[in-house]
């Protein structure tokens, strides 16, 4: 299953990349300009045919994908008669279309995927009275309930399991109190001391059933221990609500990743932790440390609509933060030259302004120092990410 959760990953990773690609390659034939090649992966072609004007193919290696626009920047050769379908022969508002539009395809896979989950699946709601788990035995003290730690051939069998109560019951009394939701019965359990026998009110089957149980005590913990988790209920939304999830989780994101950024410097030196998932370092991950998450996610002991529901919602994330990181006015990301094209533009109502002739094309070139520079510190970070996801993964649990 872990196998399994990173291929669907990585299969993930390459259609948002083709989708990422399709949007500039979309766009830009939509705008009349040539595009001669379109390939997910990068370095040698494994396989590829042409159509028209454009060569379409897979590469060797699954680690990006590119389109090839001609005339992408002023130093690029282009053959006289093929200047009038260069990019950047094309107005600015085309040009800013045809680079954001890769970044626009990733939030738009995202909306969907999020879209899907809360119309499709439903949204998990841990309140029900409906239990999931039915404990075994009695834990020798709260460090071993809080790890869940397993039963030993010395261990006490858990008053639930004595009581009769399963996985899939729905409590609706406890010591004749109505209990409506999973606090509502939580809180009436701490109420009963341990030794004291209740009666617990379950619907099974469709049928009503009373059982009676004698609450144990677990050492250094207040209250009786009945020994019962609840079950996650998935409930499908309406198309409006799901796309109110949507909206607001796409915002989620968003944010989260601003703050996660900016704890960046204090998370870094986290990363080769032991406690690193306690730190703030337990918040950065790389596509290797999102591909081990799929697949512990596929590994645990849990329905499919949390398995489905958390790997969709990843691959959402995913696909948010790639979008938002594309757009970092940093060559030769698509918002390096989207912002060449606003300095082009500047320039040119400025000269307008001062009555002098338009300055033409901006020279990337002298954007190259400052972004590659910083664009290189970005690549050593990622590299010790994926590091640190080998040899000092966070497990999902």
């Amino acid at each position: 299953m872990v196998l399994l959760g990173w291929l669907i990953f990585w299969f993930a990773l390459l259609f948002s990349i083709g989708l990422h690609e399709l949007g500039h390659l979309a766009t830009a034939k939509k705008f009349g300009m040539k595009a001669t090649k379109y390939f997910v992966g990068m370095g040698p072609a494994v396989w590829s045919f042409r159509r028209g004007e454009t060569e379409y193919g897979i590469a060797a290696f699954p680690i990006g994908g590119y389109v090839k626009i001609i005339g992408m920047t002023a130093l690029e050769t282009v053959a006289p008669e093929d200047e009038p379908r260069a990019l950047r022969s094309k107005p600015a508002w085309q040009r800013v279309i045809v680079l954001a539009a890769g970044s626009f395809m990733h939030f738009v896979l995202a909306f969907i995927l999020l879209f899907a989950v809360a119309a499709g699946i439903g949204i998990e709601n841990d309140n029900s009275t409906q239990l999931g788990t039915v404990s075994a035995c009695v834990p020798a003290s709260v460090n071993a309930l809080n790890n869940n730690a397993p039963c030993t051939a010395s261990s006490v069998k858990s008053p639930a399991s004595l009581a009769g109560l399963k996985p899939g019951d729905k409590v609706t009394s406890f010591d004749g109190v109505r209990v409506t939701n999973y606090t509502e019965l939580t809180t009436a359990i701490k109420k009963v001391k341990a030794g004291a026998t209740v009666p617990v009110t379950v619907q099974r089957d469709g049928q009503t059933l009373t059982l009676r149980a004698t609450l144990a005590s677990v050492p250094g913990r207040a209250g009786g221990f009945l020994g019962i988790s609840g079950a996650m209920v998935f409930q499908p939304d309406s198309p409006l609500s799901a796309a109110g999830f949507a909206g607001s989780t796409f915002g989620q994101v968003v944010t989260g990743w601003v703050k996660v950024m900016g704890q960046l410097p204090a998370a870094v030196p986290h990363l080769f932790a032991k406690d690193r998932a306690s730190t703030s370092a337990g918040n950065l991950s790389s596509v290797v440390g999102d591909a081990n998450d799929t697949g512990q996610a596929l590994a645990l002991h849990v329905s499919w609509q949390s398995k489905v529901g958390f790997v969709l919602l990843l691959i959402a994330e995913l696909n948010i933060v790639v979008g938002i990181f594309n757009l970092l006015p940093l060559l030769p990301l698509d918002g390096g030259h989207i912002f060449a094209v606003v300095l082009e533009r500047i320039r040119s109502r400025w000269a307008r302004w001062r009555h002098r002739p338009d300055p033409g094309l901006f020279d990337v070139t002298k954007l190259l120092p400052v972004s590659l520079s910083l664009f290189a510190v970005l690549v050593v970070l990622g590299v010790t990410l994926i590091l640190a996801d080998i040899v000092n993964p966070v497990n999902i649990g």
